[in-house]
């Protein structure tokens, strides 16, 4: 059930709320520093599960989804305060709404039940935190490459997406033999 490592995870969750309302305040420098909290929270329920050995199932499926809430709710904060482009914004959520898809249509209609992150979507998230920081930073006038920053997060999100639909077929396709 619940422990230390998901208290640090939900600790993760309670922060988004307050780098949302920083962003959109414009408090960049603000929000940089609590996401830096957040990140840190991360690294800690996944220590102290590893090793005391206390990773629970709640904290399996709870960990990935605060993530995903977190990034989300800066990616539209950073849309709302006209920092990003919807449309970047939208081609983040566009992957996220589809890997979803995948894999709603594999628990309802396949005997698939498990769905590892691949390193392609490992990759594209560390480029979308990487891409949020940087707009961050530059809003807080720290120079920054934000074009390059969005740009690889871009291309990260896009290969991650499509490595994600290959990946599906090729999952589908070895459960139907």
């Amino acid at each position: 059930m619940f422990n230390l490592p998901n208290l640090f995870t939900l600790a993760r969750l309670v922060l988004a709320p307050f780098i949302a309302s920083d962003i959109l305040h414009g408090h960049y420098g603000r929000a940089i520093i609590l996401l830096f909290a957040a990140g840190f929270t991360d690294v800690i329920d996944g220590f102290l599960a590893r090793r005391f050995e206390i990773s629970t199932n709640v904290g399996a499926y709870f960990d990935p989804i605060a993530d995903k809430i977190l990034l989300s709710v800066i990616y539209v904060a950073l849309g709302l305060a006209g920092a990003m482009p919807w449309w970047m914004v939208a081609v983040v959520f566009g992957r996220d709404l589809l890997i979803l898809a995948m894999a709603g249509y594999g628990l309802l209609f396949t005997s698939l039940r498990k769905f590892p992150p691949s390193v392609w979507g490992k990759i594209s998230t560390f480029f979308q935190i990487a891409a949020a920081l940087v707009v961050m930073g530059a809003r807080a006038g720290i120079p920054a490459p934000v074009t390059l920053a969005l740009s690889l997060m871009l291309v990260a999100t896009v290969v991650s997406g499509l490595h994600y639909i290959w990946r599906g077929i090729v999952m589908l396709q070895r459960t139907a033999h």
